[in-house]
């Protein structure tokens, strides 16, 4: 059966504000109707304390992660962050959450894949543990969204929230784990979502800063698009090639990007609503976090052998899909 990498704990971490849709209709020209049909959205959770980045709310996740699963921080071999909000360009976010929490025999590296972040952050810790190299790895999802998004700009304020959630690798022989992935990139479709400056392409100057050129833009139409496509088209080739069926299949965990992608890609995979995870409403789209939050969400329904299917698409672009066994039942 051989050495897979299962997941034996997750947790979540959120800033207390609450950003409804209410209080949005007071920035901008908006309104809870249009934001809840259009997107699914109902609140998101902001990180107010401008002394706070990215590092805690990973912290906070993994502080409860540990607590949780009964891990001490120095057994951790490995921890990676998936962001694009990162608190520097350089250190990485990873170390800085491994120095805060006492992570003191590891190291740590970031990925940034966008909203497909985890998705690619997990398959790479993956295999430090089937190649037997590490025995226990941590994936953390973190983004503070809030500090790239343009309050002005209805187009992207109504989405995005902050917010983390991270989970524990260990090696397991009985053929519960990460058992296949796709991962997809397709650079052209970086100018459809991105943001203009701030790298080295357009270092920042007082130009770049009074335009807005620090922000998330985003044209939605082909977007949208792409990424429908894009995710449903990796599910169903993992699902077909793994012979899973949506009967088979005990859950889809999509990317909480918007409502109406979510409901076309479980469509296009024929996958009952009832099955696939949706925590939209109370979070927005925190990006990187987006998947481990939904499997915190829903931990208490998991059961151990559970066939689940994690799916994310993100700007640049990237997507793909990851199938796992889930390995535990929750005590």
């Amino acid at each position: 059966m051989g050495r897979l990498a299962a997941i034996t704990g997750v947790h979540g971490y959120l800033p207390d504000y609450v950003l409804t849709n209410k209080e949005l209709e007071t920035m901008v020209d908006t309104n809870d109707q249009w934001i809840t049909e259009r997107t699914g959205i109902k609140e998101r959770r902001i990180l107010k304390d401008p002394d706070k980045a990215t590092s805690d709310l990973g912290v906070g996740a993994v502080k409860g992660l540990l607590e949780k699963t009964g891990t001490s921080p120095d057994e951790i071999d490995l921890l990676i962050c998936a962001t694009v909000t990162a608190d520097f360009n350089f250190p990485d976010t990873a170390n800085i959450i491994c120095d805060k929490v006492g992570i003191n025999n590891a190291y740590g590296f970031d990925v940034n894949a966008a909203c497909s972040g985890f998705l690619f952050a997990l398959n790479t810790a993956a295999k430090f543990i089937e190649t037997g190299f590490h025995k226990k790895v941590i994936v953390v999802g973190a983004e503070k969204m809030s500090s790239i998004i343009d309050y002005t700009d209805r187009s992207t304020c109504i989405i995005f929230g902050d917010g983390a959630g991270a989970v524990l690798l260990e090696p397991n022989e009985e053929g519960n784990g990460i058992k296949d992935a796709i991962l997809r990139g397709d650079g052209a479709g970086r100018e459809y979502l991105f943001q203009k400056a701030g790298g080295s392409l357009n270092p920042a100057t007082a130009e770049t800063v009074l335009a807005k050129e620090h922000t998330v833009f985003q044209n939605g139409r082909p977007v949208f698009k792409a990424a429908v496509q894009g995710m449903a088209d990796v599910v169903k080739k993992v699902m077909a090639r793994n012979n899973l069926t949506s009967e088979t299949l005990e859950w889809l965990v999509p990317h909480q990007a918007n409502i109406r992608i979510i409901e076309s890609v479980a469509s296009m995979a024929d996958f009952p609503l009832e099955k696939v995870m949706i925590n939209i409403h109370k979070y927005g789209n925190t990006t990187a976090a987006t998947l481990p939050l939904c499997l915190w969400d829903y931990e208490d329904q998991l059961k151990k052998g559970d066939d689940i299917i994690l799916t994310a698409f993100g700007g640049g672009f990237t997507w793909g899909a990851v199938y796992l066994k889930w390995a535990y039942d929750k005590k």
